[in-house]
């Protein structure tokens, strides 16, 4: 329920200007209300409101389009008492009949119009000024209501929003704002609520704490997001699938590849849930998978780590290097390789899934994971996704597509994303997770993630470690 004491406006103009499409985003809610093409969708007033720290601050209030408003403005010249109060003279109007029903729809405009502090008059500014606008803006005006003009659709190559503020401030009105409905742009909402309290002084404040509030809940809205993706990349970065060498590797890789489906699906669901966006806004493309065979690279700093191999002994890290070359291109009988991997099992069974998987592969065995070029797909269309619902209106109406990802986000990314893939361990897409995705890891790269979203897509372009 709608508290008493928040602001109420109404949301007033022609018809298929976008009034419901400017709720439907206002409110983050796209099943508000009836969106189409077709004229005079809208035939009653509906309520919304708007909440800051779960209380309604501002109650919105969608209203009919006004179909003929210069019929109007001729009928109401002939109601008693047209040249007293203006405001008394549409009361007049409302407590009769309307002209026997003709004008019922804009009676419910002036009456709800009547009831609230203000209006904002949506204005399609892809349409030229005509003489029905300047008739509704003068039916209106008699109210006696502040009017705050929101230019809608200000993104289409059609729209002429100099035009509009021109012949505007020939009414008077010169407190105008822009505010496209279906590219959104959080800045001009906030224009709307500042220039909301130039009208409204008594409410500037009430306004600036839903502002602020607005603010709030999008740094933390883009943090989720961003932390759900991270928690996807790290899952599929440490995704492992073992092989015996006669085992059928095609179809492990289509098991592999219906793995990372399944969890990119779940992020996106995930992510439109969290903008409040319908599920079937956007589909993924398939993910191009390359041969995906786990190559370890003896000096990547991250396995040295976990296998105990201090890097700045050079001892240390020659005897590494020297194992490696010998067990997996010295031309070692398949028996001679099975001794070595038993041993190197026992002597890194501390070391974890990394060190299982050297001593499994030595003894014929290898590991499908998802390479490098794959990770950053996923990442920087991810990411693309984000910055996409982050400029969607709740009103928009086509399914959302993103570009082609040419490469990771910001090379902070790439670098935590790839250390993921030495730890199989974090991964819930294996078949049995050894430890929680640690808060230390998820955390910095859903801020990185979080930050490269101020940025275009970018590739990395300094050295990223496992390649």
């Amino acid at each position: 329920m709608i508290r008493s004491d928040a602001l109420s406006l109404a949301v007033v103009g022609h018809t298929n200007t976008g009034k419901t499409s400017l709720l439907r985003t206002l409110t983050r809610d796209s099943r508000f209300g009836e969106v189409s093409d077709r004229a005079a969708t809208t035939r009653d007033v509906q309520g919304a409101a708007l909440l800051a720290d779960g209380k309604a601050l501002v109650a919105l209030y969608d209203t009919p389009g006004l179909e003929d408003a210069s019929a109007l403005s001729d009928f109401l010249d002939t109601v008693p008492g047209r040249h007293a109060d203006p405001v008394a003279r549409i009361e007049v109007f409302l407590a009769g009949d309307h002209d026997q029903g003709r004008f019922e729809q804009e009676a419910k405009v002036l009456r709800q119009l009547l009831r609230s502090e203000a209006a904002l008059y949506v204005i399609d500014a892809r349409e030229p000024v005509l003489a029905k606008h300047r008739d509704e803006l003068r039916v209106l005006a008699e109210c006696g209501r502040p009017l705050l003009p929101v230019l809608n659709f200000t993104a289409s190559v059609d729209a002429d929003p100099g035009q509009w503020r021109s012949q505007l401030a020939r009414m008077g009105l010169h407190v105008i704002a822009s505010f496209d409905t279906v590219l959104f742009d959080f800045e001009a909402e906030h224009e709307i609520f500042e220039k909301l309290g130039v009208l409204l002084e008594s409410r500037r404040s009430q306004l600036e704490h839903l502002g602020a509030s607005r603010d709030e809940d999008r740094n933390a809205l883009i943090l989720a997001a961003s932390r759900s993706v991270a928690e996807l990349l790290v899952n599929v970065a440490g995704l492992r699938l073992s092989v015996p060498s006669d085992g059928d590797e095609p179809a492990a890789r289509a098991r592999l590849q219906e793995r990372v489906r399944a969890a990119e699906q779940i992020c996106v669901d995930t992510l439109l849930g969290l903008f409040r966006f319908e599920l079937n806004a956007y589909e993924p493309p398939q993910l191009p998978l390359q041969q995906g065979r786990w190559q370890l690279d003896p000096f990547d700093p991250e396995a040295m780590r976990i296998l105990g191999v201090r890097t700045g002994s050079a001892a240390a890290a020659g005897g590494m290097a020297g194992l490696t070359v010998d067990a997996f291109t010295g031309g070692l009988s398949l028996g001679a390789a099975a001794l070595i991997g038993a041993g190197l099992g026992a002597v890194w069974g501390a070391s974890g899934p990394l060190g299982r998987e050297i001593s499994d592969r030595l003894r014929g065995h290898h590991t499908l994971v998802i390479e490098a070029g794959t990770l950053a797909v996923l990442a920087g269309r991810q990411t693309q996704l984000l910055r996409a619902l982050l400029r969607r209106g709740h009103a928009a109406q086509e399914q959302l597509r993103t570009g082609s990802a040419a490469g990771w986000p910001s090379p902070t990314v790439a670098r935590q994303v790839l250390r993921a893939r030495a730890h199989p361990e974090w991964s819930a897409l294996n078949n049995a997770a050894e430890e929680a995705l640690p808060e230390a890891v998820l955390r910095p790269l859903a801020l990185a993630i979080a930050q490269a979203l101020d940025g275009g897509a970018e590739a990395a372009s300094e050295p990223v470690g496992i390649q």
